[in-house]
């Protein structure tokens, strides 16, 4: 019954910063995996980066350096610091709870352009 809601997203330049958020509706302190995908048009979605429920963090090759995953279980909430952003970065990001369910968001909008 969890429900993910993303936020953050929007209009930005190369070289620039956006920070996602991902609010629950509930805890997620049960969810081993939380992560951050993206599909951008006429491509498959594909995971951004993923942190589990003891820190351990992961990140695409594409984003390594550039992008932080945080997760905050009082708050209930995952985020996707993104620095140095780059116009192949333009997708729609989707946050997921992994467990013994999964549970998807209904995605945010970043588009990188000059």
């Amino acid at each position: 019954q969890v429900q993910l809601v993303e936020s953050g997203g929007g209009l930005v330049q190369p070289g620039g910063s956006l920070r996602l958020s991902c609010a629950a509706s509930g805890s997620i302190f049960s969810f081993y995996l939380m992560g951050w995908y993206r599909q951008a048009p006429g491509k498959e979605r594909e995971l951004v980066a993923s942190i589990t429920n003891v820190g351990k963090t992961n990140y695409a090759d594409n984003v390594k350096g550039r992008f932080t995953i945080s997760r905050d279980n009082v708050k209930a909430s995952v985020y996707l610091q993104m620095n140095n952003l780059k116009p192949e970065d333009t997708a729609v990001y989707y946050c997921r709870a992994e467990g013994f369910s999964k549970i998807w968001g209904q995605g945010t909008q970043v588009t990188v352009s000059s």
